[in-house]
């Protein structure tokens, strides 16, 4: 294959346009120009580079091989033209195409979705795939775009901010609460504890040293499965302060002298360093940033 870098931009845009619109005509009309005008760069790109880049048919156009293997290059070359003329108004005009966010169940379902309308207002041209799973992905691989992680992840390919430091309560339902009234003994109620697979994680071993395992009523990693009990009145949970006002859960009473000792968490924002001037990751890092640090 030649070298990417001898291919003229305008090339290169059309590219990333039959990419994501998966059709000439489609790709065309995104970038103001007519379908044979498209056809035309890209059979000369595809010449340039001595590489069939997509294969027609009937449904459209798909990507070839050779096709993925320029994506991240094409889209380097796209961060670079962004950042010459840097602006809100570049971002929106050129955001568009998927973006792929890594983060745990429970942030996904409480913060990520209920915002995903705002940020379809300001982008309508990205396109979201949330991939809520405990384990989390590896950037460097490209399994996610982007990632919303609790410990600060390391490697020379990443960009890391810390969004918020959040310390975790024992929660329950107000009608809970106001029934326990104030707590002198952590066993007096039920708790919901994470399963085994996380005994390792900071608030499941808070549980486990004060909280005997006969008052355990439900073992689960599902952290939205953890909210809706607890918001059902099935007893206590330690649940992130940020989370207490979505779920309609209150921090619990307890006397000054019952040993508490808070674990806390940190929220990550992660993405990868090639990546994080291309206008679509751009654009989302900086809408997760300002949602999640309010």
């Amino acid at each position: 294959m030649a070298n990417l870098q001898d291919v003229r931009w305008d090339d290169i845009r059309i590219f990333l346009a039959v990419h994501r619109r998966k059709t000439l005509a489609a790709a065309a009309t995104r970038l103001g120009l007519d379908t044979s005008t498209v056809s035309r760069r890209l059979a000369a790109l595809e010449a340039d580079l001595g590489e069939r880049l997509f294969e027609r048919t009937r449904e459209g156009l798909h990507p070839a091989r050779a096709a993925e293997r320029v994506l991240a290059a094409a889209e380097a070359m796209e961060a670079a033209h962004a950042r010459l003329a840097r602006d809100a108004s570049d971002i929106e005009h050129l955001a568009e195409g998927v973006v792929r966010i890594s983060t745990a169940p429970g942030l996904s379902s409480t913060f990520i979705a209920p915002a995903l309308p705002r940020l379809r207002k300001l982008y309508p041209r990205i396109s979201i795939e949330l991939d809520a799973q405990v384990a989390p992905r590896d950037l460097t691989r490209h399994e996610a775009d982007l990632a919303l992680r609790s410990i600060r992840s390391q490697g020379a390919e990443l960009v890391t901010t810390k969004l918020v430091t959040a310390p975790w309560v024992a929660a329950a339902s107000p009608r809970v609460a106001a029934k326990l009234g104030t707590i002198r003994d952590w066993s007096a109620a039920a708790w919901v504890q994470w399963d085994r697979d996380l005994a390792s994680f900071g608030p499941s071993r808070w549980i486990a040293q004060h909280v005997p395992t006969g008052a355990i009523a439900l073992r689960t990693s599902d952290f939205p499965a953890q909210l809706a009990a607890v918001r059902a009145g099935l007893g206590l949970a330690l649940v992130p302060v940020p989370y207490l006002e979505p779920w309609n859960l209150v921090a619990v009473e307890f006397v000054s002298s019952l040993p508490h000792d808070w674990p806390s968490d940190d929220l990550w924002l992660v993405g990868h360093r090639a990546l994080r001037e291309v206008p679509r990751v751009a654009a989302v890092w900086e809408f997760l940033a300002e949602e999640l640090r309010t």
